[in-house]
């Protein structure tokens, strides 16, 4: 299994992601937000065709501790990390074709600054 729901699946998601090497590809999102709503089984379909990354669906005010000391202001907002570290966060149009292009080249692109601590850190912390 690659994709989960971290409100119902922290413990599960905390056991697999130590020993994870690939892409962990996060979607920060809000139950009541419609975008967000109709992006989640696309979400879930791209994990499935994608099974040497783990994607992880994120509740911002179930899960808050997953968002280390940053905010969402737009939904959804994505975070891509490698073992290199954060190598895209931000808000994305709800096209799960951008994501899957975004993927796809992440392999060249450098790191970045901005974002969250590691997502295999906070997890731990939050199970």
């Amino acid at each position: 299994m690659n994709f989960f729901d971290a409100q119902t699946a922290l413990p599960a998601l905390a056991r697999q992601l130590p020993d994870h090497s690939g892409l962990v590809v996060a979607c920060y999102c809000a139950a009541w937000c419609d975008t967000c709503s109709a992006y989640r089984d696309p979400f879930e379909d791209l994990a499935a065709r994608l099974p040497q990354h783990v994607f992880i669906w994120i509740d911002i005010e179930e899960n808050e501790a997953l968002l280390g000391d940053e905010e969402v202001e737009n939904f959804p907002t994505l975070l891509i990390q490698s073992a290199r570290g954060n190598m895209f966060f931000g808000p994305m149009l709800p096209h799960i074709e951008q994501l899957e292009r975004l993927l796809q080249g992440v392999d060249a692109a450098r790191p970045i600054e901005s974002g969250p601590p590691s997502l295999k850190q906070l997890v731990a912390a939050a199970a």
